[in-house]
């Protein structure tokens, strides 16, 4: 099973923080790779970073798409099963996660207005409130519910760097590069 995330727009510098914060917590949490309609150079430089930093290189990719109607008809073709996040959706705490192990899970969030078709074409319209709220939240929220914490002790491979959990200030394994000959 793989699980990847859909993000629908992206308003230019408006959006920077945001749809970086969405990347961050998508690789963080579990996803293998995040698709965007648009996306600017800054971000896709941040996560590359994130990831020669703190692992991830070969374990979470970026790809940006131009057509999303075409990237959810293929995941529904290859029995993926297609999950919008939305705060009209059906509350997380009343629905059951259990997607089945063999199939692959697209989660759609969007950045400005979602298009309608979004909406009939998901498998799901799941909320984790029915109130305003952030897209990075909801996407957080899933993704720990979805992978019932099991996610939070996931190591990254080829990390340069690592935090050493610690109550009071910061800790931090650095490990050196080789240096090749």
């Amino acid at each position: 099973m793989s699980v990847a995330v859909l993000r629908l727009g992206h308003r230019l510098v408006r959006d920077d923080r945001t749809t970086t914060h969405v990347a961050l917590v998508s690789r963080a949490f579990g996803c293998k790779k995040i698709y965007m309609t648009q996306v600017d150079d800054s971000i896709l430089g941040t996560i590359g970073k994130v990831c020669d930093h703190w692992g991830g290189s070969n374990e979470f990719d970026i790809e940006i798409i131009q057509d999303w109607k075409s990237l959810i008809n293929s995941w529904k073709k290859n029995n993926g099963i297609i999950v919008h996040l939305t705060m009209y959706g059906l509350n997380i705490e009343k629905i059951s996660l259990d997607f089945g192990e063999e199939r692959n899970i697209l989660i759609v969030i969007g950045a400005s207005k979602v298009p309608r078709e979004v909406y009939s074409i998901a498998d799901m319209n799941i909320a984790v409130g029915n109130q305003p709220h952030s897209e990075i939240a909801a996407l957080a929220i899933f993704l720990d519910r979805f992978y019932r914490g099991k996610e939070l002790d996931y190591s990254f491979q080829n990390a340069r760097m690592k935090i050493i959990p610690s109550s009071h200030g910061k800790r931090v394994k650095i490990r050196k590069l080789k240096k090749s000959s």
